[in-house]
């Protein structure tokens, strides 16, 4: 699995959830639970993970909806 985006902000990882499960592309986000560690205060950012063969198009669709600029550099 790549990493698509690393984001403390939960409105960007739900819209990306959204437009990959519209897409057919399936995703992983982790650490979700690291929250309880930082204290919900952000500081550990979340990932959106997809399949090596996947991340191409799942880069493409961040684009086509205008969020290329949370797609992680690799």
């Amino acid at each position: 699995m790549k990493e698509l985006i690393r984001t403390n902000d939960a409105v960007v990882i739900s819209f990306v959830e959204s437009l990959l499960k519209d897409a057919g592309i399936g995703c992983m986000v982790a650490d979700q639970n690291m929250s309880v560690l930082d204290g919900s205060i952000g500081v550990l950012p979340r990932r959106v993970l997809v399949a090596d063969e996947e991340v191409d198009a799942a880069r493409r669709i961040l684009v086509d909806a205008g969020i290329a600029n949370e797609i992680r550099k690799t």
